[in-house]
C-alpha cells in the first residue's frame, strides 16, 4: 500500500472511526458533547472546546500549504479561541473541525508519494511526511486529553 494511503488512514482512525490505538476517536468524544461541557475548565486544563479549536487551527494552517496558499500560523495563536457562547457557535466548531480532518486525510491520499519526502514551506518545518505524522500525534495527544476531561466531568458530577 502506498505511503500516503496509509497515512489517510491513520487520520481517519484518530478523527472519525478508529478504536485501535486509543478505543475512540474525535467524532465519539466531540459529538455529543453540549456547550456547557465542551467549556468547562478543570483547574487549569483546557477545555474540550479549546482542544477543537487547536488541532483545527493547524489542520487549517496545513490545508492551506496544500492548497497552494502561504504557511501563516504560528504557534503562539494555535489557543487563541473566540469566546463560545452558543449552542450554535459551539455546532459550527465541530463542523468545521469534522470537515477539514476529512478534507486533510482527502489531500493526504491524494498526495503523490514522492511528495511526502519534500520540504514543507521551510527546511526547519522538516518534509511533508513528518508534518502529516505530527498531525497524527498531535492529534491523539490532545484526544487523550479530551476523554480525560470527559471522565474527570462525569466523575464531579456524581
Amino acid at each position: 500500500m502506498q505511503r500516503n494511503i496509509t497515512l489517510s488512514q491513520r487520520l481517519r482512525e484518530v478523527f472519525f472511526d478508529g478504536k485501535w490505538i486509543a478505543n475512540t476517536n474525535y467524532r465519539e468524544q466531540i459529538n455529543d458533547v453540549p456547550l456547557h461541557q465542551a467549556n468547562y475548565k478543570i483547574h487549569d486544563l483546557n477545555s474540550i472546546a479549546l482542544l477543537t479549536f487547536h488541532i483545527n487551527y493547524y489542520l487549517e494552517g496545513l490545508l492551506q500549504v496544500f492548497n497552494g496558499r502561504p504557511f501563516v500560523i504560528s504557534d503562539r495563536y494555535s489557543f487563541d479561541m473566540p469566546v463560545i457562547t452558543t449552542e450554535e457557535e459551539w455546532n459550527e466548531l465541530k463542523s468545521k473541525f469534522l470537515t477539514n480532518a476529512e478534507t486533510f486525510c482527502n489531500k493526504v491520499a491524494e498526495l503523490d508519494e514522492a511528495i511526502l519526502y519534500e520540504v514543507f514551506v521551510h527546511e526547519k518545518y522538516g518534509n511533508y511526511l513528518r508534518n502529516i505524522e505530527a498531525v497524527i500525534e498531535h492529534s491523539y495527544y490532545h484526544l487523550g486529553q479530551v476523554v480525560l476531561i470527559k471522565k474527570m466531568m462525569m466523575s464531579t458530577s456524581n
